[in-house]
């Protein structure tokens, strides 16, 4: 279990230099970083002040020099300013984030608690009216537009019937209210897709030998399918969890715009808008090096659900 921890963590490692590199080649690929701070034409930047500035930039160095700096910088957790107001980039990402983190992770317990479950009883009860139920909901789920359903949610449960706010993010993490719109539209694709890869693999696993074995031998029908079957099926749901909790915060792109919610996808928004590079770079980062980070914690959660995985 050690050696398979730390090749995964040497991978990993690795994987972070190659992600970091290319998000600093895609910085320098398109023009001079330069022309971002110092504008030509008309701006009143002369040609002194623009070789102070790059010299300040770090531009008047090779790239790979440039690569280390910058890499040097991102690790002491400088991500540069902002180009309108100046202000530190790693500030705005520290005040975005735990809005963004709240979004994910109540959408992802959601889409959890419901969809492994249905995905469960959906294989289970195959070919029975609850079976084609949990695909309906699983079609339905995939097929819908989240941000049409956030605004059919709005309509309905904000303007209709007033029941719920129809944005911001109110109080903080334990302001159900505002939460539960953006929380059951984000939740709603993630859902789909587990019911559909949990049914799978459980249908896999008991069409399998030992699970005809196990059954033939008299076991309890719920230890069959809880600790032989669903054990043994959980590798497909683990792959999906990482990616669908990354994929949660960077797909909470079109969410946070509804429900005018303060993450760093809304952020992402503005700096586009705004012309504003060093966020779009800082959120890239972000979101890659996440990524990296919830594969890592797939591998490890393998290792510990199956154990021949370790070799």
């Amino acid at each position: 279990m050690r050696q398979f921890f730390l090749r995964r963590l040497l991978f990993s490692f690795i994987t972070v230099l190659g992600a970091t590199s290319l998000v600093f080649s895609m910085s320098r690929a398109v023009s001079d970083p330069l022309l971002l701070y110092a504008k030509p034409g008309g701006y009143g930047v002369s040609p002194d002040q623009r070789e102070a500035l790059k010299q300040k930039l770090g531009l008047d160095k090779p790239k790979p020099v440039q690569y280390i700096l910058w890499l040097g910088q991102v690790v002491r957790g400088d991500l540069g300013v902002t180009i309108l107001d100046e202000k530190p980039v790693g500030r705005i990402l520290a005040e975005r984030v735990p809005a963004s983190f709240q979004l994910g992770i109540y959408g992802f317990i959601l889409a959890t608690a419901l969809g492994v479950p249905i995905g469960i009883i959906s294989a289970v009860k195959r070919g029975t009216v609850w079976d084609y139920i949990a695909r309906g909901v699983a079609l339905f789920g995939q097929a819908i537009p989240q941000f049409w359903l956030a605004i059919v949610l709005i309509i309905i449960f904000a303007v209709r019937l007033d029941w719920l706010p129809a944005a911001t993010r109110g109080d903080g993490w334990f302001d159900w209210k505002h939460s539960i719109l953006p929380v059951v539209a984000l939740a709603s694709g993630a859902l789909a897709g587990y019911m559909r890869i949990t049914r799978s693999a459980m249908l896999n696993v008991l069409d399998s030998e030992y699970i005809k074995l196990a059954r033939a031998k008299g076991v309890d029908s719920r230890k069959v399918i809880w600790k032989h079957a669903f054990r043994n099926a959980m590798i497909a749901p683990l792959t999906s969890s990482a990616l669908i909790f990354v994929g949660m915060l960077n797909g909470a792109l079109l969410i946070e715009s509804v429900f005018a919610w303060p993450g760093i996808a809304r952020a992402a928004i503005d700096a586009i808008n705004n012309n504003d590079f060093p966020i779009l770079q800082a959120v890239t980062l972000f979101m890659v090096l996440a990524y990296i980070l919830m594969n890592f914690v797939a591998d490890v959660l393998y290792a510990i659900v199956d154990p021949r995985i370790r070799y």
